[in-house]
């Protein structure tokens, strides 16, 4: 089930990645709050969001972001000899996600910069709601080996 081993020339401009979708539930919610320690109410109580005139929980921004790891798909299992390393990532939160919202992640490769022995592999990261929206997007950018000779 594990695609083939690629290394950094066998990436193509425009080139896809799909992750799978899920939808924002209160556990999940529960979940980001224990890890990340963020303790606002803005994040877990539903009756304080309403009375903000909110419709539900307001998803932290890095509960969007998590959406776009690369480790949701096949991505590092195709890269798991040619990856040396995870160089950055930056995102723009365009639109609120709330309790309920189910996300769809993709990353698209929008970079390819050849070095000597290396390259540098960027991806447009996006996440768009139920409705199409697009409600995050950013980038991500990893350095990969050249296939061996």
């Amino acid at each position: 089930m594990v695609p083939e081993q690629r290394w950094f020339e066998d990436f193509a401009l425009g080139e896809r990645f799909v992750l799978p979708s899920r939808t924002m539930t209160e556990a999940l919610f529960a979940a980001f709050q224990l890890a990340s320690g963020d303790n606002h109410p803005v994040h877990y109580d539903a009756e304080y969001c309403r009375a903000h005139g909110m419709p539900g929980m307001l998803a932290h921004g890095y509960q969007v972001v998590i959406q776009t790891a690369a480790g949701a798909g096949l991505f590092p299992h195709m890269v798991e000899e040619s990856l040396k390393g995870f160089l950055e990532q930056s995102s723009r939160f365009l639109h609120p996600v709330f309790a309920g919202d189910t996300l769809y992640a993709a990353l698209t490769v929008d970079e390819v910069t050849p070095q000597r022995t290396t390259g540098v592999l960027g991806l447009v990261s996006t996440v768009h709601n139920q409705n199409g929206v697009l409600v995050m997007e950013g980038r991500q950018r990893y350095l990969l080996r050249r296939r061996p000779a």
